[in-house]
């Protein structure tokens, strides 16, 4: 039995902002049923009492939405009692949960810190570009409530990342953007680049994300990046971290840099099971952990196409000295907006651009930690 990882949606696609480029809410309302609404407890009951029977090691919940707070703070203490009841073999527990921070609190962060939970706060930068995409159903921008939520999880010295969308707007800063979060303190940073929904054809929308915007964010980004790296200060950026890691000939520990997909058992309110958090749609639906073990759904049919489709590398990939490092990225972004074809990432180009600039000092950052790795032993 190995270590599980699951990401629940406690509040499914329900949520108090309204995001111009929210991915989720697009996926949602093009399914039959765009929310499934609060998720009841013995839903929640079932999912922790399976995994922790699977798990052997470790098993990691993940909770996401929409907003996973919506679903109130019992909730998650109800999560606790449940781990504990059910925990019969010691296996190791981690909770982490992803949110816009506006609906926390004095309360929920001592639940956060007293129970140990990884927080990942969204943040695209400054008010002026926070404000641009993450706004509330009104339109009043959130940056305001975001950074109280920020200095709440500091002063209760909760752990958390700072999460970044790369839009069309914070893509053309990232020099700025980076300053920002190093000088209010943040040392975790993760970023994902901005998704246009299934239909549209990719960037054409305000918030899109071009290659063009992309590599000159990349690299601005990782300039900083390096030069604090080089003066040996303690910073993160995960994708960067994982280009070393895998000069070093470690595995990456992010999914869209393994090379192919594998099932990230994804539930819905409802219980419903997904292999992605990009695909939690109709097509892609495995069953119900009612009806399921977690064996049984990573063994299912529809997992096992799902990863499948992932696997081919196209001849333009096979062909490129950079394969190994881009691994044709997330399979949401090899996928055509327009004909739902599999192919080359859509950043194609800006991944290009960025390793012909920045390899040299990838490659000598991993030859430095492996030295260190090395002298440790």
């Amino acid at each position: 039995m190995p270590p599980v990882s699951v990401l629940i949606k406690p509040a499914s696609s329900l949520c108090n902002l309204s995001c111009e480029y929210c991915f989720y809410h697009a996926i949602a309302e093009n399914r039959e049923v765009a929310s499934y609404g609060i998720m009841k407890e013995e839903t929640l009951e079932e999912i922790v009492r399976k995994v922790l029977e699977f798990a052997d090691g470790t098993a990691t919940f993940s909770f996401q939405g929409g907003e996973p707070t919506l679903a109130g703070l019992d909730f998650f203490r109800r999560l606790i009692e449940l781990e504990e009841r059910y925990n019969g073999r010691d296996v190791k527990i981690e909770n982490c949960i992803q949110t816009n921070g506006t609906l926390l609190d004095e309360e929920w962060c001592r639940f956060l810190h007293d129970h140990r939970f990884l927080v990942g706060l969204s943040m695209d930068g400054p008010a002026a570009l926070h404000d641009r995409y993450r706004c509330r159903p009104d339109g009043e921008g959130t940056y305001e409530a975001v950074q109280k939520a920020a200095d709440l999880l500091t002063e209760h010295e909760v752990d958390f990342n700072i999460l970044v969308v790369v839009n069309g707007a914070n893509a053309k800063k990232p020099q700025r953007l980076y300053d920002f979060f190093r000088n209010k303190g943040y040392r975790y940073i993760q970023f994902i680049p901005c998704i246009d929904a299934e239909g549209v054809r990719r960037g054409s929308m305000p918030f899109s994300l071009t290659n063009e915007k992309f590599a000159v964010f990349l690299k601005g980004f990782f300039d900083k990046w390096y030069a604090e790296i080089s003066r040996d200060e303690e910073v993160s950026v995960r994708y960067f971290d994982n280009l070393v890691r895998i000069v070093m000939g470690m595995r990456p520990e992010t999914c869209s840099m393994f090379g192919s997909c594998q099932c990230q058992f994804i539930f819905e309110a409802d219980g419903s099971v997904y292999p992605c958090d990009f695909y939690v749609k109709d097509e892609w639906r495995i069953g119900n952990i009612r009806d399921l073990s977690i064996k049984e759904i990573a063994l299912y049919e529809k997992t096992m196409e799902f990863i499948q489709r992932s696997i081919q590398v196209p001849p333009e990939c096979s062909r490129c000295g950079w394969y190994r490092l881009c691994r044709n990225g997330c399979c949401r972004d090899r996928e055509d907006n327009l004909t739902g074809e599999i192919g080359v990432n859509c950043y194609c180009e800006a991944y290009r651009e960025f390793f012909e600039y920045a390899y040299p000092r990838i490659s000598a950052l991993a030859k430095h930690f492996s030295g260190m790795r090395t002298a440790a032993v």
